[in-house]
């Protein structure tokens, strides 16, 4: 029960509501087991304040636009809870996170996020969801089978059975989760990962971020400031 509790202690009241059928399973409670093992016995990141950043900045009845992410960064500062967004104590400027900013930039000749903290976009109704909400330091992916990945991939199929939300799915490992989502209900975008290495393949030009401006107009929602 102390387990359960301190786990639960750091989520948002509004999301233990939303998502209760997820949160008290037994395969959810094991991974609650490890992932507070692993905080124990290793250096993990994003530090436990910020486990469930992306949520609590972004309740549930706010949440317009869903960006999936990967794992988060594994360099000491970097990581604040929120797919691609970076801590404002971290000085460089993740290369994914630079081709983001890059984009944005293209498609409204500026960007409200230049220092890389995405806060301001999670408050606005952007939900930056890793797939892994945690990773050892230095160590890329070293939680993928821990059972992160069944969490988020529920927490998915459940926001994309509500509909009217735009789904932003970059990279294969992104693009994984479509079939979760109602696409008739929802608004998905896809291109290649912002990384450095595929961006020059689909997501630089993508102009994602003024298409879901564009739709939330269509829908009578108000614009992301990006």
């Amino acid at each position: 029960m102390h387990m359960l509790k301190w786990y639960m202690s750091l989520l948002h009241e509004e999301w233990k509501k939303e998502l209760h059928h997820i949160l008290d399973t037994p395969e959810i409670r094991q991974l609650y087991a490890r992932v507070l093992k692993e905080y124990e016995t290793h250096t993990v990141y994003p530090s436990k304040e910020n486990l469930f950043s992306a949520f609590n900045l972004c309740l549930p009845e706010d949440v317009r636009v869903v960006i999936l992410g990967q794992d988060p960064y594994h360099t000491p500062h970097a990581a604040n809870g929120m797919a691609f967004s970076k801590s404002v104590n971290c000085a460089k400027m993740p290369p994914s996170l630079g081709n983001i900013i890059k984009e944005v930039t293209d498609c409204f000749g500026g960007c409200s996020v230049i220092d890389g903290d995405l806060t301001p976009w999670a408050r606005q109704g952007v939900l930056l969801l890793n797939t892994c909400l945690t990773v050892r330091a230095h160590q890329a992916l070293s939680h993928k089978d821990i059972g992160w990945e069944d969490f988020t991939r529920a927490v998915i199929g459940h926001l994309g059975k509500k509909g009217d939300i735009a789904f932003v799915l970059w990279g294969s490992h992104a693009k994984k989760y479509k079939e979760v989502i109602d696409a008739q209900s929802n608004f998905i975008l896809e291109s290649t990962h912002p990384s450095p290495f595929s961006a020059h393949y689909g997501f630089l030009g993508c102009r994602h971020f003024s298409k879901i401006n564009e739709w939330l107009g269509s829908k009578g929602k108000k614009p992301i400031k990006w």
